[in-house]
């Protein structure tokens, strides 16, 4: 912004604080005011002559004219349109008021001070010198920015400016100086409230006009003859951000002091530990800490990110008002997810002086609809009573193709901002690939069951807002032998060690391979391991190459296929965007929970499964396998990849070459689990409280088959156990019963607790996603050949009419439930602002 020649600060230092009312009368600043505006009428002084002296004579009034007008200065700042600025300060005895003086100093249009006041404060010899010096002192210590005394005035002298709360009035009225706003004050404030027990006499104050300045404020161009940005205190954000420079922030570093010291905070800036406020969920981290990246959901506070730049590109010259903003919403949403975040609640927390604060109030609705529309706020299991967005960003009607976790998060979110929405699934229940059992005493997920990082997880969000408790994953995972043998975890160790240095490598390799140079992962990681052992003359041993085998499991799993059909090249291509951080916990009450409290009042259609979406015309028309059809404005697709790459859904016009490879450049992976109750819990003296327990194979063939054991309710009563089925060993018990499945997985458990009588299961279940009509998969990974761009194409809509969602649109976040509901918000936000 353009700064006055006193003003050295840069941009981001720059400060907005108070604002005093430009006179000495008492009350809440009601009249009329001309200060700050150019008006065709001036009120002259008069002086009434001294006794004895004669009146002028009536031929020297022109001539006094003339002298008057020099007695009266505009302000030089380009643009401002205050042609007889008042001063707000009337800090010296030789104020300036409305009249004459050297220089006035401007902070906006409508507010000015006079050089009066600016020597007042400035000038060492002058009464308020100590003053400024003071707040200067403590400016400097907090802040990065000059402390100036323009910044000193907009921050200490500038009145504050509140709007009355009637309804049917809302006007805005200037406090005198004297009066400190707060939050409380600003939600209970009605026009000729008087403080200090001072009775309030006289009309409806309500009636009285607001002040000519106000208008002016909405206006587009006010923002740019702003010298000094907002700088809010009391901030809700303050607690998130105390390792920042405030002023980098958007908040005054005249504000509340931190409990720490700004040496604890600042001398190590190379620490990232988040910042632990009481009564705030753990995982709730919405802001980098200094030096701090690679964190999923996570935005810079004092940095505008790509889409907020696009979306208000007037804050890009100075950011400061929109970071503010921003930050506050973001802070006030995560102290409170349980109830709607309005622009009437954040409105209350903006503390600053000024006129300012009108225009940072009128921004608000933009930032936090903006914000809301992009999933950041107002978002999970939120319940609303009326729409979340204004209604130009209404789309008529929504037809949403499968009510899996992307499907029923596309609906709240569209039905919350105000669309008709209607979905359509296939099956006879919802959740798709999230599918909960109960039969056997506890939750098991026959789908997704664990949350992979919880920190900014929408999935904890979601827990949070039901009160839902999930259960923290230790690390510990001992690996039994068949005999019974634990290993030693120093060769685990090693092995691990071994294992990912031959994925380090693998990573080397492809940095200047293209996608036609890819090759297998299977075979890549047999080269690389096969030149590590000859130049190095190292030698595994049997154990060592069975633990080696039990990894190489763990990364099929991770991939949901065997090796030879994943891409060398881009097997873990999300790993270059942030990931979820934190805790890996076990959802023990199951996604079921969530996904049904997400469908609460939406209009599902189960056993309805689509079979045509034609789009040529204006409208998408929607025909199910029973000759059933809807029309709507647009269509959101979600099934799962494989239906999509069998075409069990015909599209008119046929999608788009482009879409159709990406299609087909992933890969459906499938895995199994088995689920077992027992009468009691043979495992414990052996497993001693861990989460799981490995199983490591007693042969390469055998790999994948009841790799890892998972507890289901460790320390608990009841006796479950659940595996997973990867790689190879899924098409070796395809064709299987369940109960030779069982009777395989209950031959190793035999052999791992070898020692000990190990019961038979009392239940059981086993799943079959490769035989699910509707799934046939269990989730996305990239083909040899392909690579992660595949997820961007997928996730593009064709000709704004028809869209798609599901893990395989998400490019950041696949293979999981959290992607998979991010997709869906991601595309409600795409229909909202089309």
């Amino acid at each position: 912004m353009l700064s006055d020649a006193d003003y050295s600060g840069n941009a981001s230092g720059a400060r907005r604080g108070k604002k005093r009312s430009s006179g000495d009368s008492p009350g809440d600043g009601q009249t009329l005011r001309s200060s700050g505006r150019q008006i065709n009428v001036r009120v002259k002084r008069t002086n009434n002559p001294p006794p004895g002296q004669s009146k002028r004579k009536a031929t020297d009034t022109e001539e006094e004219d003339d002298q008057s007008e020099k007695k009266y200065r505009k302000c030089e700042k380009a643009g401002c349109s205050a042609t007889y600025p008042v001063c707000f300060a009337s800090a010296s005895d030789r104020c300036a008021k409305n009249g004459y003086t050297s220089r006035w100093y401007h902070l906006s249009c409508g507010e000015h001070f006079c050089n009066e006041c600016f020597d007042h404060y400035y000038r060492s010899h002058k009464d308020g010198y100590e003053i400024f010096a003071s707040w200067k002192k403590v400016w400097t210590s907090n802040g990065k920015s000059e402390p100036s005394l323009k910044a000193f005035m907009a921050d200490q002298q500038l009145p504050f400016w509140v709007q009355c709360t009637k309804p049917d009035c809302r006007k805005w009225r200037q406090l005198t100086k004297e009066i400190q706003l707060t939050s409380p004050l600003a939600a209970s404030y009605r026009c000729g409230m008087k403080f200090n027990n001072i009775k309030s006499e006289g009309l409806d104050h309500c009636s009285q006009p607001e002040d000519l300045r106000v208008a002016e404020v909405t206006e587009s161009w006010w923002h740019s003859m702003l010298i000094l940005p907002p700088l809010f205190k009391e901030s809700p954000a303050s607690p998130f951000l105390a390792a920042y420079y405030p002023d980098c922030v958007g908040m005054s570093p005249s504000g509340s002091p931190s409990n720490m010291s700004l040496s604890e905070l600042r001398a190590d800036q190379c620490r990232a530990v988040p910042p632990q406020i009481p009564g705030l969920c753990p995982y709730f981290q919405p802001f980098y800490q200094p030096n701090e990246c690679g964190k999923a959901l996570c935005v810079r506070p004092d940095m505008m990110e790509l889409d907020e730049l696009y979306e208000f590109p007037e804050f890009s010259r100075d950011p400061t008002m929109y970071l503010a903003l921003r930050n506050l919403i973001l802070a006030s949403w995560h102290k409170n997810c349980k109830e709607v975040l309005t622009s009437q609640k954040c409105a209350l927390h903006i503390i600053v002086r000024g006129l300012v604060r009108v225009r940072c109030v009128q921004e608000m609705d933009r930032v936090l609809h903006f914000m809301t529309r992009k999933g950041l706020i107002n978002t999970g299991v939120l319940a609303v009573k009326k729409p979340l967005l204004p209604e130009r960003h209404y789309t008529k009607n929504v037809i949403i193709i499968g009510a899996g976790a992307s499907g029923l998060a596309a609906a709240r979110q569209l039905q919350n901002f105000g669309t008709q929405v209607v979905v359509l699934e296939a099956r006879e229940r919802i959740g798709g690939r999230v599918w909960d059992d109960t039969s056997l005493g506890v939750t098991v997920g026959r789908g997704a069951q664990i949350v992979n990082g919880c920190v900014n997880n929408p999935i904890a969000l979601m827990c949070e807002q039901m009160g839902i408790k999930m259960h923290k994953l230790e690390e510990r995972c001992d690996l039994f032998q068949e005999g019974g043998l634990v290993t030693d975890q120093a060769i685990d160790k090693r092995m691990d060690f071994h294992f990912n240095a031959i994925l380090d490598v693998v990573s080397e390799w492809r940095k200047d391979k293209s996608q036609n140079q890819d090759t297998p992962l299977r075979e890549k990681i047999k080269e690389v391991k096969k030149n590590f052992l000859q130049e190095s003359g190292i030698q595994f041993s049997e154990l060592e190459e069975k633990v080696l085998q039990f990894h190489l499991s763990n990364l099929e799993f991770a991939c949901g296929s065997t090796l030879d059909q994943v891409s060398a090249r881009s097997w873990d291509h999300n790993e270059f965007f942030a990931q979820f951080s934190g805790d890996h916990t076990l959802l023990t009450k199951g996604y079921s929970a969530l996904l049904h409290k997400l469908s609460e009042g939406l209009d599902i259609r189960t056993k309805c499964p689509v079979q045509a979406i034609e789009y040529s015309g204006d409208v998408v028309k929607v025909t199910s396998c029973n000759g059933s059809q809807w029309t709507a404005q647009k269509v959101l697709v979600t099934v799962p990849l494989t239906l999509l790459q069998k075409n069990m859904i015909q599209f008119n016009p046929p999608l788009p070459d482009r879409k159709l490879k990406a299609i087909h450049s992933l890969g459906a992976g499938i895995i199994e689990k088995i689920a077992l109750q027992f009468p009691y819990r043979f495992w414990d003296n052996r497993i001693q409280g861990a989460d799981y327990f490995g199983h490591i194979p007693p042969s390469p063939d055998k790999r994948g088959m009841f790799s890892v054991f998972y507890d289901m309710e460790p320390q608990g009563k009841q006796a479950v156990l659940m595996s997973v089925i990867t790689g190879e060993a899924v098409a070796a018990v395809r064709d299987m019963e369940d109960k030779q499945v069982v009777d395989e997985c209950m031959k190793v458990l035999r052999e791992l607790f070898k020692e000990q009588e190990v019961p038979e299961p009392v239940h059981f279940f086993v799943t079959h996603w490769t035989k699910d009509m509707w799934s046939q998969m269990s989730y996305s990974f990239v083909k040899t050949g392909g690579s992660g761009e595949a997820y961007d194409i997928l996730a593009e809509d064709v000709q704004g009419k028809v869209f798609f969602a599901g893990e395989a649109t998400n490019r950041h976040f696949p293979q999981t439930v959290t992607g998979a509901y991010l997709s869906g918000v991601r595309e409600a936000s795409k229909m909202a602002a089309l």
